[in-house]
């Protein structure tokens, strides 16, 4: 008689349909799984990278629209002398309420075990809701920005388009320096544009002359430029702009602002690092599942001088 293995095998589930349906009763094998599909982001957490704890409902914040010194000027002190007091100057008391964003979509017992491979349809339904949510939540982060914003937008030498009198480099670093020269402490590390803005950007001569040539990561092999002027590039659709306004946008994402969320977990939902908070339930009268998506925030502008936009592109 052989001997017994000791201690015994765990128990295991057998079978592809079996293990996915599975996964779909369980939030922390969807939650696992939502880290694994590291492509999905939200351009909002890239222009506003401050993080708010939202209490009952809402957040409270300062719209800090003033210089970063005091009421009075500095003045030399006498031996044995009181230091002048001053009093530093407060921005507006503001309040955003946060709200639940959300969308459903169904996942059929027919789609999951017919498509190929099997488990493509738990990344399909996931990713549709998701990505609805994340246009959401861009487009009014994008609003908020842009309304928020009242600065004399920066005119570009000429129209991005124009080959021959485009000077896109020195439209971004007159930018730049209308932004750090405030002497609020800002200091630009982001530009958004649109897809087409980049397609002018990458393919400017002007730029291409002052990348280096014998690399690889020359946006003639890659097609990319993640940084100029030692600025992040960030592209999204024109569809986000306010309006579909083809505009340039540069930005301090560390001072503009950030997002309010409740990161407080209700029974049943898988979480992902960004926010998004997810969902499953069984229709057994209908050999289906129900898969929704949702995310507690709010965009808010703290700093509306640490971005401006580059007009005429």
């Amino acid at each position: 008689m052989p001997l017994q293995a000791y201690p015994p095998a765990p128990a295991s589930l057998s079978g592809d349909l079996l293990t996915i349906n599975r996964m779909l009763a369980s939030p922390t094998a969807i939650s696992r799984r939502l880290r694994e599909l590291t492509d999905i982001q939200f351009v909002a957490d890239q222009l506003l990278l401050a993080k708010y704890r939202s209490s009952g409902g809402a957040v409270a914040y300062e719209i800090n629209d003033q210089p970063l010194f005091t009421n009075r000027s500095i003045t030399a002190v006498a031996p044995g002398s009181e230091y002048p007091r001053a009093l530093p100057l407060s921005g507006t008391a503001a309040l955003a309420q946060v709200k639940k964003w959300g969308q459903a979509t169904e996942l059929t017992d027919e789609r999951i075990k017919r498509s190929v491979p099997m488990g493509s349809a738990i990344d399909w339904a996931l990713r549709i809701v998701i990505n609805t949510l994340i246009q959401k939540i861009d487009r009014l982060t994008i609003a908020a920005i842009v309304s928020a914003v009242n600065a004399t937008p920066i005119t570009a030498t000429a129209a991005w388009s124009n080959l021959a009198t485009a000077t896109i480099l020195r439209d971004i670093e007159l930018t730049k320096a209308a932004i750090d020269g405030q002497e609020m402490g800002y200091k630009a590390d982001t530009i958004l544009m649109t897809n087409t803005k980049y397609a002018y950007m990458v393919s400017d001569d002007k730029v291409a002359q002052l990348r280096k040539r014998e690399t690889t990561d020359n946006p003639i092999y890659g097609g990319t430029i993640e940084t100029i002027a030692d600025l992040k590039v960030i592209k999204t659709p024109v569809a986000n702009m306010p309006g579909g306004t083809d505009s340039v946008w540069v930005l301090d994402s560390h001072a503009l602002g950030g997002l309010a969320d409740e990161t407080d977990l209700d029974p049943g939902y898988a979480s992902a690092e960004n926010g998004i908070q997810v969902q499953t339930d069984r229709i057994k009268n209908r050999d289906a599942w129900n898969v929704w998506a949702r995310r507690l925030t709010v965009p808010v502008v703290t700093d509306p001088l640490a971005a401006r936009q580059i007009s005429g592109t």
